[in-house]
């Protein structure tokens, strides 16, 4: 029983981590990124990252040592659902995170280097579209807890 609540407390602090890394980086991604701000951009990118690999590992490890076992999961509707939403987010992200490799790049080449407006719009959408598939995993997750 020990087992299960340390897993779900670190599976929910860990959740909660990378949603907040995800809000920071939404709101450091807008138009004049550069130097600095965009080196911190892409460590939270990179953070972002392991976070999520974190989150994926924990809650693999709660089907398989916690207390509904995987017989609750693999049969729940819900569960799976929640698992289709992470992976479109996982998919989705990938995206903003190429593109910040190549500020990245762009950055060490060049100090002055200031990422375009039309770049930042483009990101931007795909962090909008992420964060609205977010909405849908704590959604689920309830669905999935009640069933």
């Amino acid at each position: 029983m020990l087992v299960d609540l340390v897993l779900a407390v670190a599976h929910h602090l860990l959740f909660f981590a990378l949603i907040s890394v995800f809000a920071a980086q939404m709101v450091l991604v807008r138009p004049g990124l550069a130097g600095a701000a965009l080196s911190r951009v892409a460590r939270l990118d990179a953070s972002y990252g392991m976070i999520a690999g974190l989150v994926i590992l924990v809650g693999g490890a709660r089907v398989i040592f916690g207390l509904k076992g995987w017989e609750f999961y693999v049969s729940n509707w819900a569960f799976w659902a929640k698992m289709a939403a992470f992976a479109l987010v996982g998919g989705l992200s990938a995206i903003p995170t190429l593109r910040i490799l190549e500020w990245k790049r762009a950055l060490a080449a060049d100090q002055a280097f200031q990422v375009p407006d039309a770049a930042i719009t483009g990101v931007q959408k795909w962090l909008r579209l992420e964060g609205l598939l977010f909405l849908l995993i704590p959604v689920f997750a309830a669905i999935m807890a009640r069933n």
